[in-house]
This record gives C-alpha cells, sequence and structure tokens, in this order.
C-alpha cells in the first residue's frame, strides 16, 4: 500500500511555527534570535512563545516566521542543528 503525498505547502506560508528544543537559558535564547535574524528577517521577536521543562533545565522556543521557501526552512533548521545548545527542530 502506497503513502499518502505529505501535504505541500505553498510559499510564502505566514505564521509558519518552528519549534526548537535545548538546554534552558539565555545562550539558547540568543541563538534563536541569531539564526532567526539571519534567515527569517522581518519576523515579530513579540511572538516568539518559550516553555520551560518541568525541572526548568530545557526549553522550548516556538517561533512564528514567514516562511518563503524550502531553502529558508532547510538553512533555519541546519544552523539550528549545528549548536550543541539544540537537541530538536520541529
Amino acid at each position: 500500500m502506497s503513502q499518502p503525498d505529505a501535504p505541500k505547502i505553498e510559499f510564502p506560508c505566514e505564521n509558519y511555527p518552528i519549534k526548537v528544543m535545548g538546554d534552558s537559558g539565555d545562550e539558547l535564547q540568543a541563538l534563536v534570535m541569531e539564526v532567526f535574524s539571519k534567515h527569517a528577517p522581518g519576523f515579530d521577536p513579540e511572538r516568539i512563545r518559550l516553555k520551560d521543562s518541568s525541572k526548568g533545565s530545557f526549553q522550548s522556543i516556538t517561533v512564528l516566521i514567514t516562511a518563503t521557501g524550502v531553502d529558508q526552512l532547510e538553512a533555519l533548521h541546519n544552523d539550528l542543528r549545528s549548536s550543541s545548545l539544540v537537541k530538536m527542530v520541529l
């Protein structure tokens, strides 16, 4: 049985969420700001959502951007995953 095709994203895609999970702290937040400023200029830092893990050692940061294409999304994911602070990018 064949798998159905994944839904296609139409670009530009407003309010595209990217969640970054990693070690809690200012360093992770600074990295996220730096990477998103580079690859998604014009994103609104006021729309970033932070959530700490129950023990406070990890943090998830959700950023909403206007996704402009696959190349942009791959560059964002690659830059974020290249840091040891980042555990997962969704």
